[in-house]
């Protein structure tokens, strides 16, 4: 296993323009990519990904694990597959967590 590309902040509704507006304004983060419901910065060699999350009370960080066999690696984790928490739309990997609660998405590369 190794780091992925992409780490993802979900932020609740009413807190979501004033954390972008942090991350842009007061950290100077290069904006990469906006979508509807979310911010994409640059963060060195990933992505750092504010998303609006319009049912959540709190704030979670959501993490990218890179593995050439995404069900093996599951399997050694010992950790539950969740992939109930988004779509995983043309993904080859799984949705998890870790004992803290922490989601990480395992999944295979692609090339880019």
């Amino acid at each position: 296993m190794k780091p992925g590309k992409n780490i993802a902040i979900k932020v609740p509704l009413h807190r979501w323009e004033d954390t972008v507006t942090f991350y842009r304004d007061q950290v100077g983060l290069k904006v990469a990519r906006e979508l509807d419901e979310s911010t994409g910065f640059e963060f060195g060699g990933m992505t750092l990904w504010i998303d609006k999350v319009r049912h959540q009370s709190q704030t979670d960080v959501w993490i990218e694990l890179f593995d050439d066999n995404p069900d093996a690696a599951l399997a050694a984790l010992g950790s539950p597959q969740r992939d109930e928490l988004e779509p995983l739309n043309g993904v080859t990997g799984h949705w998890t967590s870790d004992p803290a609660g922490t989601v990480i998405l395992l999944r295979k590369e692609t090339a880019a």
